[in-house]
């Protein structure tokens, strides 16, 4: 690292180019373009998000097609276990044509491995891979592992034939190449999305869960339905997803110092919004004070009763919809997408509202 003097100010030839009182831009003054390299990162993660929670969901209504009901009703009837058959007189939800019954005679227990299992390899990654990232970048750790899922959901048709214990270890390896996805992204939104436009850009990027919910509980029923069969609910989102991953890998970069597509106006911009310092290291993360911190523990274990409510209702309730009030597979998927769909559309309103309330209420407080 050397010293270089400017204009009588000592700066740092370090990772980041400095900006200086002469080169500094000009937040207020000058807006930059509405469209720009951070933007595109920012869709880039949306669709990656997207890309996470069809994997995980497909399964949900592509299981519902699988399993041969009518066997497992048999089956259950003759012991103590029987299925919940309090909706039976509903017939109306059935459809006015018999659906064909899959060719997997799985109990509910059997299934409710092949549905947990994506969740145990998903859980083990997330924390080990979030710190191996802060050290060897967010790019690759996303990307490969993306591509990993993407993969190995093209082999769950292969494994699924040649026994459950083969399609729980490819679920579980799925899991584990999805884990880095939510601490990767929290790096690259804080890489390079400024303050004042982070609640705005996070919510888009999140919203991606949602949209990729309600577009894959629909697809995933319109396709199990079709002459490809539920076999093609993996080919066609495990393809989609791997293009994602290539694209990813090839056009996004770590930060906006590192891409060479981005404007130079617009990377000054993000260095000073988000105040970088040059010269200066990265500071230690303040464990002891985590740890004695209330209001950490209580976002901990708000997230934890939001995540349990909603992985739950996003695994189960496609067979609930089949098994219990008798939905056809095609109206199981829309109407299990419904939950997410106003989830989705709320998400991206309170995030203008809250951009609003950071850029103006404090102003007031300050005031």
């Amino acid at each position: 690292m050397t010293t270089n003097t400017k204009n009588g100010k000592d700066f740092y030839n370090a990772k980041y180019t400095v900006v200086t009182v002469d080169d500094t831009v000009d937040v207020a003054k000058k807006k930059p373009v509405w469209f720009g390299t951070r933007h595109f990162v920012t869709f880039m993660l949306f669709l990656g998000m997207a890309n996470a929670y069809i994997m995980r969901t497909n399964m949900s209504v592509a299981i519902v097609a699988m399993v041969n009901h009518t066997a497992i009703s048999n089956k259950s009837a003759e012991g103590p276990d029987s299925i919940d058959t309090e909706c039976e007189r509903f017939a109306v939800n059935e459809s006015s044509h018999k659906e064909a019954d899959g060719e997997f005679v799985w109990e509910t227990d059997v299934q409710g491995y092949v549905l947990s299992s994506f969740f145990y390899g998903y859980v083990l990654t997330q924390i080990p891979f979030g710190i191996l990232s802060k050290r060897y970048g967010n790019i690759y750790f996303l990307g490969i592992g993306m591509l990993i899922n993407s993969l190995f959901g093209l082999l769950v048709p292969i494994s699924a034939k040649m026994g459950i214990w083969w399609l729980l270890a490819v679920r579980f390896i799925q899991g584990l190449g999805e884990g880095p996805i939510v601490p990767c992204t929290h790096a690259l939104l804080a890489k390079w999305i400024p303050p004042n436009e982070r609640s705005r850009m996070g919510a888009f990027v999140y919203a991606g869960a949602q949209f990729g919910t309600v577009i894959s509980m629909p697809l995933s029923g319109l396709l199990s339905v079709s002459e490809w069969g539920w076999p093609s609910v993996f080919y066609v989102f495990g393809t989609v997803g791997t293009v994602w991953c290539v694209f990813f890998l090839l056009l996004v970069y770590e930060d906006p110092y590192s891409s060479p597509r981005i404007d130079e106006e617009e990377r000054k911009y993000i260095q000073k919004t988000l105040g970088i310092v040059d010269g200066t290291a990265d500071p230690k993360i303040p464990w002891r004070s985590i740890l004695h911190s209330a209001p950490f523990f209580a976002i901990l274990l708000a997230h934890m009763g939001h995540n349990f409510g909603y992985e739950t209702l996003m695994t189960e309730l496609p067979t609930y919809m089949k098994q219990i009030l008798r939905f056809s597979i095609k109206d199981n998927g829309i109407l299990s997408a419904m939950p997410y769909l106003a989830m989705w559309l709320f998400s991206i309103f309170i995030s203008h509202v809250a951009d609003w309330m950071l850029s103006n209420l404090i102003s007031l407080i300050q005031l």
